[in-house]
């Protein structure tokens, strides 16, 4: 391979295999290993496991314990976030079959982050869930998502289980969704996370922090998500609305 002068080994390494995976290589293909690479670019395992390191973390690869390095699916693991965001409404059009586990269902007390985050008092009543979102049984996103108790007094994990949250709002509540405000940032994967995700402790992951107001300007879910990082990957769409 061609080597610049300036520029580190590895981020060579990294730029070429990403030219690669987005013009040449297919969707979920084994790479090689770490020393065939090394072999065939000259390049030491060390610098080679750099660039792979790199790859995994912007989501280019991922790996599966004891089986290699696979290619991620650029086109499918892409979301616009310029509209709303529904996990459900997502793998559908996607073509992917969406499951949802509901792992835990109950109810508590706010401490003061969650208070603060529905700007309400210490100890307000709230529903807790932890969800695990697959699809075409692949995990891939981990939910905990907390409402408030006076809005949704009647719901049930059997509700969530078989019908989408936001429909329930929708429909069996009349909570209309007027704004979402959404937080994105890299993170690794927690060791109580992990196993869920089935992935490694220390991956690299997304993780998400999302508030949804109804149209009293009211908010009614707080969720924090985990996402794998080789499955998901993020897009925004900036229109100009400025007279030209």
């Amino acid at each position: 391979m061609t080597r610049a002068k300036k520029q580190p080994l590895y981020d060579q390494l990294v730029e070429l295999l990403k030219e690669k995976i987005e013009n040449e290589y297919e969707a979920n293909m084994m790479l090689p290993s770490e020393r065939e690479l090394s072999d065939i670019y000259g390049l030491s395992r060390t610098t080679v496991r750099l660039a792979l390191q790199e790859l995994e973390k912007i989501g280019y690869i991922y790996r599966q314990h004891g089986k290699g390095t696979f290619v991620s699916d650029l086109k499918e693991t892409s979301v616009n976030l310029q509209g709303m965001y529904s996990f459900t409404e997502q793998m559908k059009s996607l073509g992917r079959t969406p499951q949802t586990a509901v792992l835990e269902f109950e109810k508590i007390e706010a401490n003061k982050f969650l208070a603060n985050q529905f700007n309400g008092k210490l100890g307000m009543k709230l529903i807790k869930m932890k969800r695990l979102r697959s699809a075409d049984g692949e995990p891939l996103m981990l939910e905990r998502t907390y409402l408030p108790l006076s809005k949704f007094l009647d719901l049930t994990k059997e509700d969530l289980e078989h019908k989408a949250l936001y429909d329930i709002f929708r429909e069996d509540y009349h909570e209309v969704v007027k704004i979402a405000e959404e937080e994105l940032f890299a993170n690794i994967a927690r060791p109580k996370d992990a196993p869920f995700l089935e992935i490694r402790e220390g991956a690299p992951v997304l993780a998400l922090m999302r508030k949804t107001y109804n149209q009293a300007n009211e908010i009614i879910e707080f969720t924090s998500s985990v996402a794998r990082a080789d499955q998901f990957r993020y897009k925004i769409v900036h229109q100009n609305v400025q007279p030209q």
